[in-house]
């Protein structure tokens, strides 16, 4: 990419040193080379320092069982700076307020303290997302 249209400081923060791109994704690489992108870098909740990637609590949150699909977003905490809060998709005939503690529970037995979902949890009846499936975190900060 030479840059962008009429649009020389987007491209001066994108492109550096004239070579390198900086998406604002977070990846990681494997010992065979493969890249795996796992977040972005704009989505990262900032809590007391410490930096936590939406999608891992998100993969967390949807392999319990009676989670049909989560997001995560970061609400502002005047101790903490942000914590996560969690929207999810109840499967059917799953109890509201049993699932509400089932998952707090689930989930602070999996993460460091910091991790856990001290913004709450709703419960919504589908997680926004683009035509690509990206989850359209603005229309759920919206909600708040």
């Amino acid at each position: 990419m030479k840059g962008y249209l009429n649009n020389e400081s987007a491209t001066a923060a994108t492109i550096k040193d004239g070579a390198w791109l900086y998406s604002g994704d977070i990846a990681y690489y494997d010992e065979q080379s493969r890249f795996y992108i796992v977040d972005r870098l704009k989505e990262l909740i900032k809590v007391k320092g410490f930096q936590v990637a939406p999608a891992e609590l998100e993969d967390l949150i949807r392999s319990h069982e009676a989670v049909l699909d989560v997001a995560v977003v970061g609400i502002p905490d005047e101790m903490k700076g942000e914590v996560p809060l969690a929207f999810i998709v109840k499967k059917q005939g799953v109890n509201d307020k049993s699932l509400l503690e089932d998952i707090h529970k689930f989930v602070n037995k999996h993460v460091a303290e910091y991790k856990q979902l001290a913004g709450g949890i709703r419960i919504l009846d589908f997680i926004p997302k683009s035509a690509s499936g990206k989850i359209l975190r603005k229309d759920l900060k919206v909600l708040l």
